[in-house]
């Protein structure tokens, strides 16, 4: 599969290549914060199947938690692109992002739902997971 994407103002583009490793929606409070307040809408990718194809993102990994993740997004905009999980081999691509975000035919789990507020919607059917599935 064949991803390509970026930011609202177009500085910012990627291709990401390779089979997905995960369709999901996040409720963490970190993804709350970078969302505005719902779930992250993802798809997880190999690693060495993304490349920037334009411009150069900035980068923020929090210092004050355990395992912080790094995120990457536009310096211009500001959207939030990727994000970077330590010692994971995939990159987290927000599905906003996508040219064709059709591409993405829903999430297959939803982790984190420790954190999930009473307004956030979860798909009937999938499988959920109070922090990240064993």
């Amino acid at each position: 599969m064949k991803l390509e994407g970026g930011c609202y103002c177009h500085n910012l583009r990627y291709v990401a290549e390779g089979e997905p490793m995960m369709k999901a929606q996040c409720h963490c409070r970190e993804c709350q914060y970078i969302t505005g307040g719902g779930p992250n809408i993802f798809v997880a990718m190999p690693i060495n199947g993304f490349k920037y194809t334009k411009g150069t993102p900035k980068q923020f990994t929090r210092n004050d938690i355990d395992r912080p993740v790094t995120r990457e997004f536009c310096p211009e905009c500001g959207t939030h692109v990727v994000t970077r999980p330590q010692g994971f081999p995939a990159i987290i691509i927000k599905v906003g992002t996508l040219d064709d975000p059709k591409q993405f035919d829903g999430p297959k789990l939803a982790i984190y739902t420790c954190d999930k507020q009473i307004y956030h919607e979860i798909p009937k059917g999938i499988p959920t997971f109070e922090r990240l599935p064993g």
